[in-house]
């Protein structure tokens, strides 16, 4: 295929530590696009993995000539390399999916359809999520009603990178900025039509999850100050109630004082002050993390680093 040729469809998957699902993936994402039909493109990311998935994206590579194998520097993290995916695909419509192939490929087509009625966006949407534990799946669905009530963004509840995105959509979301990425609220910011297609997910169907307790931490607190002034606003708001509280020591020690009352002051002064000290550092701490990110963004630094390409010289059936 010739280099400005456009293909009709990309397929666009980050992958860490995947070798054993790999193949599968390719290989039912395959079967998917050649029930499709037209040109077609599959960019799979190696995130900087440890094992042999950059070795298996070369042998898929060579036997299909519709994968793209895009090699990080390093470890980046999913949602940027994502984003280093979705900048080397050239498809008129992305479908972005994980390789672990808990969402399942088969459902493109389906996607497809809403697509073309006019949506801009089709996202998965979850009703069942086999595999996770009950924790997982508490914590996630609180995840998703806190960030529902601090933004002003309609971001879907029960539903991940896993969507169909028009090039336009696609275009938009490339041109912001933003070092700590949450794509799918990124794109319920776009706006446009945005439909949902429901589905159960589906567990692991080889490796781990890469998603441990604290790196869901750290994506949901990316997500909440992406998306959210409220909690340095509450900070504010703490920071006026507990300034009254320490007032009001203040005035009932001097009152005593000139009474003269004998405050018996050691534990109301002790607790006091941990309340006063603890909410100070907590609005510190809310303060410091939005510091830390327009420190990061203002470096300018480039989001990814691309180390090796390989593969993409054929774009399917037409």
């Amino acid at each position: 295929m010739n280099q400005t040729d456009q293909p009709a469809l990309s397929v666009v998957a980050p992958c860490y530590n995947e070798e054993g699902v790999l193949p599968e993936f390719v290989k039912r994402v395959g079967a998917v696009l050649d029930g499709v039909g037209g040109t077609a493109e599959i960019v799979l990311v190696d995130d900087g993995s440890r094992d042999r998935t950059w070795a298996v994206m070369g042998e898929v590579a060579a036997i299909d000539p519709r994968v793209v194998g895009v090699r990080l520097m390093r470890n980046h993290g999913h949602q940027l390399a994502l984003t280093a995916g979705l900048s080397v695909c050239r498809g008129e419509r992305i479908l972005i999916i994980d390789a672990d192939l808990q969402d399942p490929p088969e459902l493109l087509p389906d996607m497809i359809a809403l697509m073309d009625q006019g949506a801009d966006v089709v996202y998965g949407q979850r009703r069942v999520r086999e595999g996770e534990s009950l924790f997982k799946r508490a914590t996630a669905a609180a995840f998703y009603r806190i960030i529902g009530r601090l933004t002003d963004v309609d971001i879907p509840s029960d539903t991940g990178d896993f969507r169909l995105v028009t090039r336009r959509v696609l275009d938009i979301l490339l041109a912001m900025p933003e070092r700590h990425r949450f794509i799918r609220g990124m794109v319920a910011w776009i706006g446009g039509r945005q439909v949902a297609l429901q589905y159960d997910r589906k567990a692991r169907a080889a490796g781990e999850t890469k998603y441990p307790l604290m790196k869901m931490v750290r994506f949901a607190v990316d997500a909440i100050t992406a998306f959210s002034v409220v909690p340095l606003m509450a900070s504010m708001m703490i920071g006026w109630i507990m300034a009254a509280v320490g007032f009001a020591f203040f005035v009932y020690s001097i009152v005593g004082f000139m009474l003269g009352y004998n405050i018996p002051g050691w534990t109301s002064l002790m607790a006091a002050m941990g309340l006063l000290f603890g909410m100070q550092f907590l609005m510190l701490g809310i303060i410091g993390a939005y510091l830390g990110r327009l420190y990061d963004q203002n470096k300018g630094r480039p989001l990814f680093m691309i180390r090796d390409i390989v593969g993409g010289s054929g774009g399917g059936k037409q």
